[in-house]
């Protein structure tokens, strides 16, 4: 959503008129004839003034005396120009302007009669005296007293004799150079006028004091934030900003227990200290320095605010509230549209919350003006000092900023992740490209160095046997009976190499079952019986197909030496588990009934190639063989460990 200015002035213009019209329809309800009288017409005098002391209960010599002429209400004096400045409270008030009304008759009701207006506007205390007897008194006891912002609401006693309303007389004690203005009155049923109070009350106190004191929470929790991240100093301007508009608009809701001196100082250096960090706030977003109108506005205020103290002595004497401010408005007006013209020149382009908060000075200068014309009795007692609600405005133009700050800081983070979370599938679909080149590869280099192993294998066993069998028949060494067994030697190798490739596991059981199927037939044709004697083994993680096909080489060396060279009638193949010294193992044995020899000299001599073979297999799985011979039999053993650091080659 892309906020404009020109969308936001119109929107304020909407809620102001649409407040006017909600207040004006309760006016209109709450003055139905018949429930309570709206006083219009008046008579004023002006006389010389007395001393703030407690007014006397009754007017025993009744009005005072003097030229008393008609007015209209609602009514306010004309703000006229000062030569001196007049102490704004002082032991007593030189001037006092009486008001008289008439009471028109009202019918005597079951409750009891209210008397209501919008606005008294005075610089001293006031009482209010209804058929001679005082109903209302407000002494200001050396404090401004807000009663521009307070409606008058008098809930009047019946009196002694029962008697109604008839004689209204109001007392206004001022100084001479301050004006007085006092809107219409309300006179009736306290029902029939307490809605007209309590929206006037809603609206002119309570409504701004909730949101001040909301612009000061969230202005602590900006507080709170910036303490963790010092280097974003928006967080303390926003702060700044909060706290400053709470003390500067106290008066619009509170009694402020101050002196009026430190409340014309409060006043006067919260408008211009805004103003401070407003600018700060735009030079903030837009990045420039504007050294020189820092300095100025930075230079003023706090040259203003040294030399308004009351302290400090060099302006001993200030104007009242009520003449200060149309003057301050003036000088503040000036600051403010130059801050708010220079910001928005820098970041109009380049940066749209600059034009949020130009908007919303621009709007809050609109606002103020109304204060200034009710201060100078332009606009009707009867209006409404809006100056209120420009917290409301800077507030939500700030957090606007801060929002759309925190909603982008979201956005780029998630454009960040989103960019992240790109470039980790691209580099995913790199990573898997790469896999599966690899895996062809590693699948490619395993079938070449099977393809190898195969073809060595064959080359060293199941060839070698053949070219031996074909050079013996060449030479005629050999009769058909021992060329029937290299070849079926041959054929044995064949498919050992064959047997070697297929999966087994890890589990050294199959693959002995494998060779017990191959091999079972030969023994059985040679009347040699097989006794079978295994035991479950723990798995060799290790076994794949190279060390499969040593592991049964050298026991199919070890069954066909038997065949070949014991002459015996029956062969055992046991299988347990076996530690050899501190590593575990397993291990497999093979005894045969057959003559013995001597291992040790047959492995040394050149007959022995065979043994030797078996030897270097069984190293090359991190094994051990050894023979046992004697007179009657041989027992062969191979021992093989659990684990294996380093990979076998085939050979």
């Amino acid at each position: 959503m892309t906020f404009r200015p020109a969308s936001l002035l119109a929107a304020a213009v909407l809620l102001f008129s649409a407040m006017s019209l909600l207040i004006a329809g309760v006016h209109d309800m709450a003055g139905e004839p018949g429930k309570a009288a709206h006083l219009t017409r008046a008579e004023i005098l002006v006389a010389d003034g007395g001393t703030p002391s407690r007014p006397p209960a009754t007017l025993d010599g009744g009005s005072p005396t003097g030229a008393w002429r008609p007015i209209g209400l609602p009514y306010a004096e004309p703000m006229v120009p000062v030569d001196q400045t007049v102490p704004a409270m002082a032991s007593g008030y030189p001037a006092t302007t009486w008001i008289r009304l008439s009471a028109p008759d009202l019918a005597a009701g079951s409750g009891p009669m209210a008397l209501y207006g919008a606005r008294i506007d005075t610089d001293g205390p006031y009482a209010i005296y209804v058929n001679g007897r005082l109903v209302d008194w407000k002494q200001r006891q050396g404090r401004p007293w807000n009663g521009l912002f307070t409606p008058l609401w008098v809930v009047l006693d019946q009196d002694a004799n029962g008697a109604p309303p008839t004689d209204i007389l109001i007392r206004l004690d001022h100084a001479p150079t301050t004006p007085v203005a006092l809107s219409s009155l309300w006179l009736g049923p306290e029902p029939a006028l307490n809605l007209r109070h309590r929206v006037r009350q809603l609206l002119q106190r309570e409504l701004p004091m909730a949101l001040n004191s909301a612009f000061l929470a969230v202005g602590v929790f900006a507080l709170v934030v910036w303490f963790r991240r010092r280097h974003d100093t928006g967080y303390l301007l926003f702060f700044g900003l909060a706290a400053i508009s709470f003390a500067a608009h106290l008066h619009f809701y509170l009694d402020v227990p101050i002196t009026s001196d430190w409340f014309a100082w409060l006043t006067i250096n919260a408008l211009f200290w805004l103003i401070v960090i407003l600018h700060l706030f735009l030079r903030m977003l837009h990045g420039r320095p504007l050294t020189l109108l820092t300095g100025a506005v930075v230079g003023v205020t706090s040259i203003l605010t040294l030399l308004t103290l009351p302290m400090v002595g060099v302006l001993p004497v200030l104007p009242s509230t009520p003449v200060i401010v149309p003057r301050i408005y003036a000088v503040a007006l000036v600051m403010a549209a130059t801050v708010s013209v220079v910001g928005v020149a820098c970041a109009w382009r380049r940066f749209p919350e600059a034009r949020l908060l130009a908007a919303a000075l621009a709007i809050c200068t609109v606002l103020g003006q109304t204060d200034w014309m009710m201060h100078n009795h332009v606009l009707s007692p009867e209006g409404w000092f809006l100056g209120a609600y420009t917290n409301a405005v800077t507030f939500a133009m700030c957090g606007t900023v801060l929002y759309r700050r925190y909603i982008a800081a979201i956005a780029e983070v998630e454009r960040v992740n989103a960019s992240l979370a790109e470039r980790l599938r691209a580099r995913e679909a790199e990573l898997e490209v790469s896999h599966q080149r690899l895996r062809e590869a590693e699948r490619r280099r395993t079938i070449s160095e099977e393809r190898q192993r195969l073809m060595q294998d064959m080359h060293d066993g199941v060839g070698a046997s053949l070219i031996s069998a074909i050079r013996s028949v060449e030479k005629g060494a050999v009769d058909d009976t021992k060329v029937s067994q290299i070849l079926k030697g041959c054929l044995d190798d064949l498919k050992l190499a064959i047997d070697s490739m297929e999966p087994v596991d890890a589990d050294l059981l199959l693959l002995l079952a494998s060779l017990r199927y191959r091999l079972e037939p030969r023994l059985e044709g040679s009347g040699i019986a097989l006794v079978w004697n295994v035991q479950d083994l723990p798995t060799l993680e290790w076994l794949d197909p190279s060390s499969a096909l040593h592991i049964l080489r050298i026991l199919q060396e070890g069954i066909a030496n038997i065949l070949h060279h014991a002459q015996a009638s029956r062969i055992r193949l046991d299988t347990m588990p076996d530690t050899q010294g501190d590593a575990p193992g397993v291990r497999v044995t093979i005894e045969d009934d057959g003559r013995g020899f001597d291992a040790e000299a047959t492995v040394s001599s050149p007959s022995g190639r065979g043994l030797r073979n078996q030897q270097r297999r069984a190293q090359a799985l991190g094994g051990m063989v050894a023979w046992n011979s004697g007179p009657s039999g041989t027992r062969f053993s191979l021992w093989l460990p659990l684990n294996r650091d380093m990979p076998v080659t085939a050979g």
